[in-house]
């Protein structure tokens, strides 16, 4: 069962989101070879302001030793 959680810059619109949650359940359902109707996937807008203490500091950083993608920026 894939849960999926993004983070993302505020300016996106629904349609956005739903296209793109509706891209990564396929990609998903294809690569790890499960159901489509298992994976969920979540978008979350978060203000670029507040983005190093709600996603860098709290999500990124700590778990940058399991990321399969890391980002190309950092803050130090």
């Amino acid at each position: 069962m894939p849960h999926v959680d993004i983070k993302c810059f505020v300016g996106r619109t629904d349609d956005q989101k739903k296209i793109c949650a509706e891209k990564i359940a396929d990609v998903i359902a294809d690569t790890l070879v499960c159901d489509r109707s298992s994976v969920s996937v979540s978008i979350n807008d978060i203000d670029k302001d507040d983005w190093k203490d709600k996603v860098w500091d709290k999500y990124i950083e700590p778990e940058m030793g399991h990321l399969y993608k890391k980002p190309g920026y950092s803050y130090d």
